[in-house]
């Protein structure tokens, strides 16, 4: 598909790459606002952050922005965080609960199907095919989640963001040695960390991570602080913090990417 940008590698390893898109297909985006228009709550340079940390890894990426749908969303539309703020499978409404459309733009049953079966199911068809190739070849697959957000959104939490925020869905996701391997590194940086704090891993690494078949998922959702001039627009891309960020996340990756069940 074309919105889709699919790098194959051939180690257990694989990225996802959900949120860092900022395409508007044209009969969407005549009907965002202007706040929609801004697109404020992208991924912002994720996929140039983790651009070759590491060697012969998968990487799936969609450069469709989640406010068409968001492909780390449950396809019914069942909330991950029950009585909790969060943003539906296609927002109608910012990280701040803000509208994003026009009025009486929003989509209905029929539009969010629509885009569901144009964008949100080849996006996991991919992540699904992707996973089992990985897994023929080794006998297992690690997912890795690639997230960014504010590190101030009074909307969806309270206080301060951690710096880096593991989600592994309580332990579910994956074997408890992957989980203690990035936690461990995280933790040993200057950097704040939590494990299943405020996101505990989203559809993909819920439903990715089944560590019984060998299929082994985990969720990094980094403050954007820790990489970004500024959490405002433009959104610009620090290269010297990203710089020493990018450290610990080599050493992730590579301690993933090493990773045996044995």
């Amino acid at each position: 598909m074309s919105f889709l940008e699919i790098s194959r590698g051939n180690s257990p390893l694989l990225l996802g790459l959900p949120h860092t898109g900022t395409e508007l297909p044209d009969d969407v985006a005549e009907k965002l606002n202007e706040r929609g228009r801004a697109l404020a709550d992208t991924d912002w340079h994720i996929h140039t952050l983790y651009h070759g940390l590491s060697e012969d890894i998968t990487t799936i990426r969609t450069r469709i922005h989640r406010y068409v749908i968001d492909t780390n969303r449950d396809p019914a539309g069942v909330s991950l965080y029950p009585d909790q703020n969060t943003t539906t499978l296609c927002p109608t409404t910012d990280f701040d609960g803000m509208p994003i459309y026009l009025e009486g733009a929003t989509p209905d049953q029929a539009e969010i199907e629509r885009r569901r079966v144009a964008f949100h199911a080849p996006y996991h068809a991919a992540l699904e095919a992707e996973m089992a190739r990985v897994a023929s070849l080794h006998g297992f697959a690690i997912l890795y989640d690639c997230h960014s957000i504010r590190s101030h959104i009074p909307f969806l939490f309270g206080g301060t963001l951690p710096d880096f925020n593991i989600g592994t869905n309580m332990g579910q996701t994956c074997a408890p040695s992957i989980e203690n391997a990035a936690h461990t590194i995280c933790a040993a940086t200057s950097y704040t960390t939590v494990l299943n704090g405020r996101f505990k891993g989203g559809y993909t690494t819920r439903h990715y991570g089944r560590p019984s078949k060998g299929w082994h998922a985990i969720q990094m959702e980094l403050a954007q602080s820790t990489h970004l001039a500024t959490e405002r627009a433009p959104f610009g891309y620090d290269t010297a913090k990203a710089a020493r960020l990018r450290v610990p996340l080599k050493q992730i990756l590579t301690s993933l990417q090493n990773w045996s069940p044995t």
